[in-house]
């Protein structure tokens, strides 16, 4: 590895499986040290979205099961966590790898199913506003905030003060956001009027509709059409780096604009809608310009046919990379799988070995996307937030570092006469800049003065130690990039 430029080792890297990832990350710190990067892991995330690569299905019947898309032949049950617990669990987003999990209002998680990590979010109460009111229905949302790469679950509850889910008699709603990158619930404040009609019992209980769908750091719900209150089909979003609500602009649906039901979706990164008539037909719209009312276009309709008798409920997961990408997998009614070709009007039944036979589905891409707040997490946070810090006092010791590098030979061999020890130092691991660095002990201490404890974790967790008796001024050389060995 030492004699391969590191930017052809991660160009390698970040096209490999998160599962070959993970073993590569065993084998030396160096290894280890790229991987779990920040930078690389974003690398080998938009790499995989990109080029529709070690992508999952995942289905969730009584139990969770995961299969390759690749093949779409067999389903694999979880076995990750305790079957005690998570029996019954639901499936309410999917984002960059991570899924977002709940067994009640109560008991929701982040699972990581490529790194097998698994957090269970704190437990935030519900509210009640007064004993009068009883708790309704649940809405989830989960996703990405783009504005400070955060990941974001929404739970909204519905409150009502009688059993008549249909005549909109709730109060109000309460909406609360969890921060992975905070640890913590915050709740939003500013509602408005329109979540009052959200809810419709039928609607929503059926097919998962009350889990919002993620496109562009919004997620997003249909409120049903209310023709008793005179309100029509609307797509509710919250931006997750605003924490606002807003409406998403619809198309012009044409003459039978009342005719349907309205379901959302995504597909290829952009937000989709689903115009279903009389469980006989189905329009699937994408918006192209996120936000854009103009950039709405009906992007293909399915009529019902032979194999499929009724759409009660239709979802489009993925096209297809061949044949130009006319094929698109659909969701049929929670308990078929289907390509459509919608060039040519044509259906295959997708069948899967070991799959559920009801279930609901979701498209998951392998990440290693990190759910972990240990140690490193803290330090590689800190560490950051120091860069700035750091490179400017790496400039003013730019000569001391000279110095250095001008020791290392052609064969990066370092003869030190006192000692009289040979020390053989892999140069092409050196980094000047970034986490591989030599950092004089001076500006550890200046770095981290506020918690001397701090630097000392950091030496520890990074697999760093300290080099005094080599020549060199006191320093501390991260061995992530830099492999010392002494020979007799």
């Amino acid at each position: 590895m030492s004699k391969v430029p590191l930017d052809v080792v991660t160009g390698t890297l970040y096209q490999l499986p998160v599962k070959t990832l993970l073993r590569y990350r065993c084998l030396s710190r160096p290894l280890c040290s790229i991987i779990d990067d920040p930078d690389f892991i974003k690398l080998q995330l938009n790499n995989s979205i990109a080029t529709k690569s070690h992508l999952r299905l995942i289905l969730k019947g009584l139990h969770l099961y995961s299969v390759e898309l690749d093949s779409l032949d067999k389903a694999i049950p979880f076995n990750h966590y305790p079957e005690s617990i998570w029996t019954g669990t639901e499936v309410f987003g999917s984002c960059n790898g991570l899924l977002a999990l709940s067994n009640s209002d109560q008991d929701i998680a982040l699972f990581n199913p490529a790194t097998r990590q698994l957090f269970k979010l704190p437990v935030e109460y519900i509210d009640l506003p007064d004993k009068s009111c009883i708790r309704g229905f649940v809405f989830y949302g989960f996703g990405h905030d783009l504005v400070s790469d955060d990941y974001k679950v929404v739970r909204m509850v519905q409150f009502k003060k009688d059993e008549d889910d249909n005549l909109g008699c709730f109060v109000e709603y309460e909406v609360k956001v969890f921060s992975l990158k905070n640890r913590s619930w915050t709740r939003v404040k500013k509602l408005p009027n329109y979540l009052r009609f959200m809810f419709q019992f039928y609607f929503h209980l059926l097919h998962r509709r009350g889990y919002g769908v993620y496109v562009n750091g919004v997620v997003h719900w249909v409120s049903p059409r209310r023709p008793e209150f005179g309100i029509g089909n609307l797509i509710v979003a919250f931006d997750l780096g605003l924490e606002e609500f807003r409406l998403l602009p619809q198309p012009n649906y044409g003459a039978r604009e009342k005719d349907f039901v309205l379901d959302v979706g995504a597909l290829e990164g952009h937000m989709c809608l689903m115009c279903n008539y009389d469980l006989v037909k189905v329009d699937v719209w994408m918006m192209k310009e996120y936000g854009l009312k103009e950039s709405w276009s009906k992007m293909f309709s399915i009529d019902r046919c032979r194999s499929i008798s009724s759409f009660r409920f239709l979802r489009p997961l993925i096209c297809s990379n061949e044949d130009g990408g006319d094929k698109v997998l659909l969701e049929v009614n929670g308990e078929k799988l289907v390509w459509y070709d919608w060039k040519r009007k044509k259906l295959k039944t997708v069948k899967i070995d070991g799959g559920p036979d009801s279930f609901v589905a979701c498209i998951c891409v392998e990440s290693l996307i990190p759910l972990d707040n240990g140690s490193h997490g803290i330090i590689l946070k800190k560490l950051q937030e120091q860069k700035e810090k750091k490179t400017q006092w790496m400039i003013s010791c730019q000569k001391d570092l000279n110095w250095f590098y001008d020791q290392l030979t052609k064969d990066a061999e370092y003869e030190q006469s006192e000692k009289g020890g040979c020390w053989m130092l892999e140069q092409n691991h050196i980094s000047i800049i970034g986490l591989g660095q030599v950092v004089a002990v001076s500006l550890c201490k200046e770095i981290f003065s506020e918690d001397a404890e701090f630097a000392e974790a950091a030496v520890v967790q990074k697999g760093v130690r300290f080099v005094k008796d080599i020549g060199l001024a006191p320093a501390i050389i991260e061995l992530d990039f830099l492999n010392i060995v002494k020979s007799h």
